[in-house]
């Protein structure tokens, strides 16, 4: 019996999340809608603008926010990751412990900066990142857990690292190890901009192939350089074993190895679509490791993930995860 559901490797960053208007991204010069990369000056002066508004800060990053929620559904996650000995560093760790996922992270912190997101959400739910890495741009293979990804029935790698030659190495080191183990390999794209600036980087971390692969039909079609989903997911079969690919308000398609299946959206009014793809990865994970097919999984998925949009925030409360479990093993 494997000792984890998941382990996973990706960004540590604290998450201040911001309520704004369209005018204030144009103000700003800010792109909308994408994750964009910048240095701790520029983000110190953008934070001074965001003082106006109401934030809210939580423990993220995108392979986090999937971890979280596989623990607050019941399962077991592990998380490499890298954080400074600072007051938010300090405060990451607090808070994945209180969520319940273990992490290398064990009392020891070094020195730095612990990496923000500001995310500032507009009125049409969509939400734009701007990231100073800060240590976490250092995140390296000397904080994976060999032992522990053996001990895993998924490795989750997150397209972000890419962004990171020492971060990108421990990707493929991540998958090898994976393999050599006989363990699962997953993998998101991320981000628009990620697949954008860097699809090479996503090529070399894939590899020979990956067993599962979670996208949204931009990142899909971006990468593959195809025009219609059906032509894009062809091209996907032929490094991914599986995948699943949101399509916003069309849903999501799932594929097992044989079956494609159509899953539904669930009906919702969105207000923050912040940690929506990450959920979604979440939950899908969570239900293929406790026996769920491909489609129930997809359906558990298409739910948590239509709550978590329906309100601010990149996740939901530890009740909410538990009560959408019980409502599908019922």
């Amino acid at each position: 019996m494997k000792q984890f559901d998941v382990y996973g490797l990706g960004n540590a960053l604290v998450d201040m999340e911001f309520e704004v208007e369209d005018g204030f991204l144009d103000l700003m010069r800010i792109e909308k809608g994408v994750m964009t990369l910048v240095e701790e000056e520029q983000q110190h002066q953008l934070l001074t603008h965001l003082d106006a508004f109401e934030g809210e800060k939580t423990s993220g990053g995108s392979a986090a926010n999937t971890l979280i929620a596989v623990a607050a559904m019941g399962g077991s996650s592990y998380y490499s990751c890298k954080v400074a000995d600072d007051d938010l560093g300090h405060f990451y760790l607090q808070d994945l412990k209180a969520a319940g996922v273990e992490t290398n992270m064990n009392g020891t912190h070094a020195d730095g900066v612990t990496g923000k997101c500001l995310v500032m959400v507009t009125p049409d739910a969509e939400r734009t990142m701007h990231t100073f890495l800060g240590i976490s741009s250092d995140l390296s293979v000397n904080e994976l857990n060999k032992e522990h990804i053996a001990a895993s029935k998924y490795c989750y790698m997150e397209g972000y690292l890419v962004t990171s030659p020492s971060a990108k190495e421990a990707n493929i080191e991540a998958r090898k190890t994976a393999e050599a183990h006989g363990v699962k390999t997953a993998f998101t794209f991320s981000d628009p901009s990620i697949v954008e600036f860097f699809g090479d980087a996503l090529t070399e971390t894939i590899g020979d192939g990956i067993d599962l692969l979670f996208c949204n039909e931009g990142e899909a079609l971006t990468y593959t350089e195809k025009d219609h989903i059906d032509d894009a997911i062809e091209v996907i079969k032929t490094f991914s074993k599986n995948f699943a690919i949101t399509l916003g308000a069309n849903g999501a398609v799932a594929y097992d190895g044989n079956t494609l299946y159509e899953i539904a959206a669930t009906p919702t009014t969105a207000i923050d679509t912040n940690g929506a793809g990450d959920n979604f990865a979440g939950a899908f994970l969570y239900g293929i490791t406790h026996g769920m097919s491909y489609e129930d999984a997809g359906n558990l998925a298409s739910q948590t993930a239509s709550q978590v949009v329906s309100q601010f925030g990149p996740r939901l409360k530890l009740a909410e995860y538990q009560a959408i479990i019980s409502s599908f093993n019922t």
